[in-house]
């Protein structure tokens, strides 16, 4: 089947970056309801990609065509929400006020509410429901799960899924991209591969990548050793001035160079568990804690035990920073006991990054009590080799940290946090704007960690990697411990985080609200809405496959495209939007079937 006309492309693309090409003939392709990502190293370029691709920025050289009367939306890392009311920000960009409005709604936010004192949270939030309800041809995201919990992040897929749209977003997030993704864009030495295929199998097919180029520079070295001896050794080279061999021995020289240079340095990090703890770390006892009439946390017990790696999960707002506080001895609880365990050398990488000083320097960030060297894990390091394991360059070390990256910054936060002994380290959120590379070392170092973890994380793939138990806040009070991750806790509390009933404590993300926690009343059985819905699903699981064929035997048709553009187009549509819907059946009748089974229906 011949490939849709794409709607925006790029053609030998070159833009320069001081004295380094960043990008040095990239071609790309984005199609009609593409579900892509642009992913690649930090520092590789590829917000500047999509910028680039946004028409924020232009290139040095190198086309870019679009399709006549394209429209696109672009979120950018950091938003910046403007107006008086998230409404006004909303239809700032011609979206129709019921539109707007539906699509805050979708992310639990109020239209009315002041665009001031917004979090991180709702100023992502905002952005992404301005961007779906314009109803552009093109979305394109910079980190949009960023700073989202996991309720949010669980919304912004099942937009993704069903807009018309073509989406092209960069992330980190390996669960978000294996769930939205069928094409993947690899910024890897200045140029952009494709892969025509989900994120799932990204991982295997740019090892396979690496491994051919890593042979291909192999036998560039022997061709070049051969050449070298030919060149210098034999009778006809030494009697002849062989001009033209000589410049064939410089290209390949320049090319090894060159290839040598687009080769990934890799982050170079340690972990020390320090003394050893007692084997009890913290227990509470019927712990809970009110601010006001809110309650955070309804009475809890638990026991964190040396060794244990423990992840704290739940919406923005439920209580996890509140419920860590008090397992660190920092917040006292209105009620219930708090026994820490003896000899704890604590490390805390805070999200809010309150550390960092916009005017400090790198260098200063590292050596907080001056000098030129820094006590690595008990040995002293000078600061420039330390922050090289980081990936950072020596010219950075005086420059403010105003100017690094966010993920710049985050590896900044690690270099500091890992120096230092620690037999129980608490990450809040540490996954933002790394790459993925970083985290998978990152995981490494964390899974053979031999102290105590506690992890606060949005982050569903590194949550089921990493923690040995789950604790989920709802953020109405409730609090439930499940052994194993992120896919353990969803499997064994359905509906733990579903919107309380009419009448009920709080809205799904805020919780909250006034009035007295009333306990809720054990269900009997599936609610009528949910019942209505697993009949629904299973019909639509039994008809949709039937549906998807149709539409795909039509779409074979090569003839098709030429023949009749906007029948192609209706026909893809459909044929996506029936994808989503059976996706979509299918988890929620496997949902709502470990729903019946927990109920014992």
């Amino acid at each position: 089947m011949s490939r849709p006309a794409p709607i925006l492309a790029l053609k030998d693309v070159r833009l320069q970056d001081g004295p380094l090409p960043l990008f040095d003939g990239v071609d790309l392709a984005i199609e009609p309801r593409d579900r892509a990502c642009l992913v690649g190293r930090n520092g590789a370029g590829k917000s500047t990609l999509l910028k680039l691709i946004a028409g924020v920025i232009e290139p040095d050289s190198g086309e870019r065509t679009l399709q006549s009367g394209l429209t696109f939306a672009y979120v950018p890392q950091e938003p910046v929400i403007t107006g008086a009311t998230l409404r006004d920000h909303a239809t700032s960009g011609g979206a129709p006020a019921w539109e707007a409005d539906a699509r805050l709604g979708d992310f639990g936010l109020d239209p009315d509410k002041s665009t001031q004192g917004l979090s991180g949270g709702e100023i992502r939030r905002v952005a992404l429901a301005k961007a779906f309800a314009e109803a552009p041809d093109l979305i394109l995201l910079d980190e949009p799960t960023n700073h989202l919990d996991i309720l949010a992040i669980d919304t912004l897929e099942t937009m993704i899924q069903v807009s018309p749209a073509a989406v092209l977003t960069v992330s980190h997030d390996r669960a978000f991209l294996n769930r939205i993704t069928r094409r993947c864009f690899w910024l890897e030495g200045r140029r952009v591969r494709t892969l025509d295929q989900g994120f799932a199998v990204f991982d295997a097919w740019s090892r396979k990548v690496m491994e051919e180029e890593a042979e291909s520079l192999r036998r560039l070295t022997k061709k070049i050793e051969a050449e070298t001896y030919t060149f210098y050794r034999s009778i006809t080279a030494q009697r002849t001035r062989n001009e033209g061999r000589a410049r064939q021995l410089e290209q390949l020289r320049s090319e090894r160079a060159r290839r040598m240079a687009d080769l990934p340095r890799e982050l170079v990090a340690g972990l020390d568990a320090g003394q050893t703890s007692g084997r009890l770390v913290a227990e509470l006892k019927g712990v809970s804690k009110r601010f006001g009439e809110r309650t955070v946390l309804k009475p809890f017990s638990t026991r964190v035990m040396r060794g244990d790696h423990l992840a704290i999960v739940g919406p923005n707002g439920a209580g996890k920073t509140t419920l860590l506080k008090i397992l660190l001895g920092e917040l006292e609880p209105d009620a219930g006991t708090v026994r820490l365990g003896a000899n704890l050398q604590v490390v805390y990488l805070d999200q809010a990054r309150d550390d960092l000083k916009s005017d400090m320097t790198l260098w200063d960030a590292l050596t907080p009590g001056g000098g030129d060297s820094i006590l690595v894990r008990g040995e002293s390091r000078h600061v420039a080799g330390y922050a090289k394991d980081f990936l950072f360059r020596e010219a950075q070390l005086r420059q403010p940290v105003s100017t690094l990256s966010g993920g710049e910054r985050n590896r900044l936060l690690l270099a500091r946090a890992l120096a230092r002994p620690a037999n129980l380290l608490v990450l809040d959120e540490p996954t933002n704007d790394l790459d993925m590379e970083t985290l998978d070392l990152l995981e490494g170092l964390l899974a053979d960690y031999d102290g105590t973890l506690i992890l606060v994380s949005h982050d569903r793939d590194f949550v089921d990697r990493l923690a040995t138990s789950t604790i989920a806040l709802n953020g109405r009070g409730d609090v439930v411990e499940t052994p194993g991750g992120w896919s353990d806790f969803v499997r064994q509390n359905p509906g733990f985080f579903a919107p309380p009933p009419l009448g009920g404590e709080g809205d799904r993300l805020k919780g909250g609200g006034g009035g007295k926690p009333q306990a809720p009343a054990p269900a009997k059985k599936l609610s009528y809405k949910d019942a209505r819905r697993l009949e629904e699903a299973e019909a639509e699981m039994a008809a949709l496959p039937a549906d998807i064929a149709g539409l795909e035997e039509r779409l074979s048709d090569p003839a098709l495209y030429a023949r009749d553009p906007a029948a192609f187009q209706r026909l893809t549509a459909e044929l996506d939007a029936a994808r989503a819907r059976l996706a979509r059946a299918e988890e929620d009748w496997l949902e709502l079937e470990e729903k019946k089974a927990a109920l014992g229906v």
